[in-house]
């Protein structure tokens, strides 16, 4: 699983890698985590409001920051079903 932060640096982008960070390791999950502060990047993934979570490609949430359990929930929905 790959996971990517889009976003400028911004306190709710770090804030969103914290948590997805967190989340992950509640969840026992091992997955690379890439943030993207690349403008033309960002808007290749169709996303104008950020942060953005990225999953394996998919963007999963964008326009707000999400607590650790959101993120889990949001995993547990897209890829443990």
């Amino acid at each position: 699983m790959t996971i990517k932060i889009l976003g400028g640096g911004c306190s709710k982008c770090k804030a969103l890698e914290a948590a997805t960070k967190e989340a992950l390791a509640g969840l026992g999950v091992n997955a690379e985590i890439e943030h993207v502060t690349d403008f033309s990047q960002i808007a290749a993934y169709g996303v104008m409001s950020t942060p953005a979570l990225v999953v394996d490609e998919k963007v999963v949430s964008y326009g707000k920051g999400l607590k650790p359990d959101e993120i889990v929930a949001l995993l547990k929905t897209y890829y443990c079903t």
